[in-house]
C-alpha cells in the first residue's frame, strides 16, 4: 500500500486540508496507516501535480487561508482499481520480533518484563480498535458520516459493517500476538 492510496482513501469521504490530513493519521487511522507530516505534504503536492486531486483555496479569515483538497475523478479512477486487485503483502518489518528473536542473549527476567510490556501494549490496540469498530457498527466517526451522506441509505449498514470488519481484524491479531507472548514468557520460565 502507498500513502498516496490512504490519502486518497480519506480524501474520498471529504476533502480535507493538508493540516487535517496530518491530523487524522496522527489519530485512530495510525492502527492502518501511520504517516508523519514531513511525507504527507509532499506527497499532496506530487498527487495535485499528477491530477490525482486538486487543492482549492479556502479563506480562514481576513488574511490567512488554507489549501483544501478534494479527489478527481481522475484519483478516483485510481483508487477504485488499485482497491480491486490483490496486492502483495508487504515484506515484515517487525523490530520486536527481531528484539523477541534475541532474547537467548538477556536474562529471561528481562525478557519477561519486555513481554509484559508488549502485552499491555497489545491488549490496549485490541481495545482501542474494539471501540473504533463499535463506533463505526454505530456510525458515530466523523469520516464514516461524511462517507455515508453522499452513498445510498440501503448500503449504510453494510457499509459501516464492512469498515467494522477492518478493526475486528486488527483487534484479533492484537489478541493473538497476546497470546504469543504469553507462551514465550511461558518458555522462559522452563
Amino acid at each position: 500500500m502507498s500513502l498516496q492510496h490512504a490519502l486518497l482513501g480519506v480524501l474520498e469521504a471529504r476533502p480535507m486540508s493538508g493540516y487535517d490530513l496530518v491530523r487524522f493519521f496522527d489519530g485512530s487511522t495510525g492502527w492502518i496507516w501511520a504517516a508523519p507530516q514531513s511525507q504527507i505534504y509532499p506527497m499532496l503536492r506530487r498527487m495535485e501535480q499528477a491530477g490525482l486531486i486538486a487543492g482549492d483555496e479556502e479563506a480562514r479569515g481576513p488574511r490567512l487561508t488554507r489549501t483544501v483538497y478534494s479527489v478527481t475523478e481522475k484519483g478516483h479512477r485510481e483508487l477504485t482499481s488499485w482497491l480491486g486487485v490483490a496486492h502483495d503483502a508487504a515484506p515484515p518489518r517487525d523490530p520486536f520480533m527481531v528484539q523477541a528473536l534475541n532474547f537467548d542473549m538477556i536474562p529471561a527476567g528481562e525478557a519477561v518484563e519486555v513481554l509484559e510490556a508488549f502485552i499491555a501494549e497489545q491488549e490496549k490496540a485490541a481495545a482501542e480498535a474494539e471501540a473504533h469498530r463499535d463506533r463505526l457498527l454505530r456510525k458515530e466517526t466523523a469520516l464514516l458520516k461524511e462517507r455515508l451522506s453522499r452513498r445510498d441509505p440501503e448500503d449504510h449498514d453494510r457499509i459501516a459493517r464492512l469498515k467494522a470488519h477492518v478493526f475486528d481484524g486488527i483487534a484479533a491479531v492484537a489478541r493473538t500476538r497476546v497470546e504469543w507472548a504469553r507462551k514465550g514468557q511461558r518458555l522462559l520460565g522452563e
